[in-house]
C-alpha cells in the first residue's frame, strides 16, 4: 500500500452531486479531493446523460430571471411560465411518491432549490428556457407545462463540463480511475478512505468524507436482488460505474439503509440501445412523447394510461411497466396529427422506427400481432370523446369504455401514415440508499450521525418512492451536494481561533 495523503474533505463520485459538494466544501476549506472512479473520458456519472432540466419553485417570471437574467424583452413576451410555488413543488413530491417522501428532506430540497439554481449560475452553469421539451406554442406564446421551465445549455454534458471547470478554477484536486473501496474509522469517526488507483491501493486521510457515488443501477446482481425478477435484463441509461460502491462502504461502517429499495427511476428507452449509455447519443434514446399517442405490447394491447398526467409525472415509472410486457418491449404509435409535436429524440438516426399506411402493415414491420393492433386501434378510436386538444394543459380529452383509459390528449389514430417506435426499459437510478439528516449527515442504524460522513445524490434514500417528478433528481443532487459540501467543509475547517493562530 502506498503512503497516505491528507485532505480536509474527500468527495467520492464526480457527477452533479459530487461536483457541487466539492465546490461547496472548497468555499470553506483548503484541501478538497474529488475521486472519480471512471476514466476521464467517462467522467460525470449519470449527469452526463441527462437532459439537464432542473425543477425549482418560482412565483413568476421574476424568479426565473434570477437564474437567467439575460433574457430579452422579446423573449419574455413570448413566454408564459405561469407560477410553480414551493407548495406546488412539495405537493408534487408528496403526491408522486404516494406521500412517502421524507418530509424533512423534501422541505430542505424545496426551500433550497431556487437559491441553489442561483448558486449554480455563479459556478458558471448556464440555463435556457426548455422550449423544445417542456413547452408547446399556443396562440403565439410558449406555454410551459408540468412545473419545469429551465434546462442547462448543452444538457448534461455541458453541466458536467461547467462544474468541472469551476472545480479546476477553485483548486479542487481530481483523481480519475480512482475507486474508493472502504472507509477508514478511528475512535468512532470517519478518518479516511481506501482508494485503488492505477492498480495501487492507498489510504487517503481526511477530516470528512462526502459519498456521492450514485445508486446501484449499473449492478445487475443488486438490481435482481432488490428490484426483483428480470431487472438484471434492463438497459442502463447512463454510466456503467454506478454499482453501489458508496452505499456498500457506508453500510459496512454502520450506516442506516433507507428509502424504497425495490423502487427506481426507469423509462421507455430505445429497444436497440446499447447495454449502457452512449456518450455520443446522451439521453436521446429516451422516448417521452407517448402522451400524444398510444403504447402497445407485442400482442397489440395497451397496458397503461398514456394521458394519466404530464409525462414529467409518469415517465419515471412507465419503464417498469414496459419491463413487465412480453419480451420486455413495447411500441409507441402515432399518426401524422402529432408527428410534428414529437420531441427531438424521435428524429435521431439510431431510432428503432417503422412507418406504414395501415395499422396492420405497421404491426408487421414492428413485430406486433397484426390482429391485435388492428383491434386495439379500432376500439381506441371508437372510445375517443370529441373535444378540443391542447397538449400544454391536461385537457381532459379522454376515452370512454375501454381499459386502460386515456385520461387526457386522446385523439383518434386516423391520419396515416402511422409511425411506431420500439422501446424497452431503461433504468436511470435506484431509489434505495442511505439515510441522511437535512444537513446531509449520514445516520447510523440507531439514528445517530456518523461523525465525518456525509452523502448526497442518487445514493440518498427517502426522497423518491415509486416515482419522481421530472427534474427533481438533478435538483436534489445539487441541493444536497451543496449542503453536504458545506457541512463537511465546516466540520473539516479548523476553529476560528486556530485559523487566526495559523495565519499569525
Amino acid at each position: 500500500m502506498e503512503p497516505r495523503r491528507d485532505y480536509d474533505v474527500v468527495v467520492v463520485g464526480a457527477g452533479n452531486a459530487g461536483l457541487c459538494a466539492a465546490l461547496s466544501a472548497r468555499e470553506r476549506c483548503e484541501r478538497v479531493l474529488l475521486l472519480e472512479r471512471a476514466p476521464e473520458g467517462w467522467r460525470g456519472g449519470n449527469t452526463y446523460f441527462t437532459g439537464g432540466a432542473f425543477r425549482f419553485p418560482f412565483d413568476g417570471i421574476e424568479d426565473v430571471l434570477k437564474v437567467i437574467p439575460d433574457l430579452s424583452p422579446d423573449e419574455i413576451a413570448l413566454m408564459d411560465v405561469g407560477r410553480y410555488t414551493a407548495d406546488d413543488f412539495y405537493g408534487d413530491l408528496a403526491r408522486i411518491t404516494e406521500y412517502r417522501c421524507d418530509p424533512d428532506l423534501a422541505n430542505r430540497l424545496v426551500n433550497e432549490a431556487l437559491p441553489t439554481m442561483i448558486w449554480l449560475r455563479q459556478q458558471g452553469v448556464r440555463f435556457v428556457p426548455a422550449y423544445g421539451r417542456q413547452a408547446f406554442k399556443v396562440e403565439g406564446r410558449y406555454r410551459f407545462w408540468g412545473g419545469l421551465v429551465l434546462e442547462v445549455v448543452g444538457a448534461g454534458a455541458d453541466l458536467v463540463g461547467s462544474l468541472f471547470s469551476a472545480a479546476e478554477r477553485r483548486g479542487v484536486e481530481v483523481w480519475y480511475d480512482a475507486r474508493a473501496t472502504a472507509l477508514e474509522v478511528e475512535d468512532g469517526r470517519i478518518r479516511g478512505a481506501r482508494v485503488t488507483r492505477a492498480g495501487r491501493t492507498r489510504e487517503v486521510r481526511t477530516r470528512a468524507v462526502v459519498l456521492a457515488a450514485g445508486g446501484f443501477e449499473a449492478n445487475p446482481q443488486w438490481r435482481a436482488s432488490f428490484l426483483g425478477p428480470d431487472w438484471d435484463l434492463a438497459k442502463v441509461r447512463g454510466t456503467p460505474y454506478n454499482t453501489g460502491d458508496g452505499i456498500r462502504m457506508a453500510l459496512e461502517v454502520g450506516a442506516q439503509p433507507y428509502g424504497h429499495w425495490s423502487g427506481c427511476h426507469a423509462v421507455a428507452w430505445d429497444a436497440n440501445a446499447p447495454p449502457h449509455g452512449d456518450r455520443r447519443i446522451g439521453d436521446l434514446f429516451q422516448k417521452h412523447s407517448y402522451p400524444l399517442g398510444v403504447i402497445v405490447n407485442r400482442d397489440g394491447q395497451r397496458f397503461v394510461d398514456e394521458g394519466a398526467d404530464f409525462r414529467n409525472y409518469t415517465y419515471a415509472r412507465y419503464g417498469r411497466e414496459v419491463l413487465r410486457q412480453p419480451g420486455h418491449v413495447a411500441f409507441q404509435i402515432f399518426d401524422q396529427k402529432v408527428v410534428p409535436l414529437l420531441r427531438d429524440e424521435y428524429r435521431i438516426p439510431e431510432v428503432t422506427r417503422a412507418q406504414a399506411d395501415t395499422p396492420r402493415d405497421l404491426a408487421e414491420r414492428l413485430g406486433i400481432d397484426p390482429d391485435g393492433l388492428e383491434r386495439t386501434v379500432a376500439e381506441f378510436n371508437a372510445a375517443v370523446e370529441d373535444g378540443p386538444f391542447n397538449p400544454a394543459v391536461k385537457d381532459g380529452k379522454r376515452t370512454l369504455g375501454i381499459a386502460p383509459p386515456k385520461s387526457n390528449w386522446a385523439q383518434r389514430l386516423d391520419q396515416p401514415p402511422y409511425v411506431g417506435y420500439a422501446v424497452t426499459c431503461g433504468i436511470t437510478f435506484t431509489f434505495g440508499g442511505l439515510r441522511i439528516n437535512p444537513a446531509a449527515g449520514v445516520l447510523d442504524t440507531e439514528g445517530r450521525v456518523i461523525p465525518g460522513l456525509f452523502a448526497c445524490g442518487e445514493l440518498v434514500g427517502g426522497l423518491f418512492y415509486h416515482n419522481y417528478p421530472g427534474g427533481s433528481g438533478l435538483m436534489a443532487g445539487a441541493v444536497f451536494g451543496r449542503v453536504a459540501g458545506a457541512s463537511a467543509g465546516d466540520e473539516a475547517a479548523p476553529p476560528a481561533n486556530a485559523r487566526g493562530q495559523a495565519s499569525a
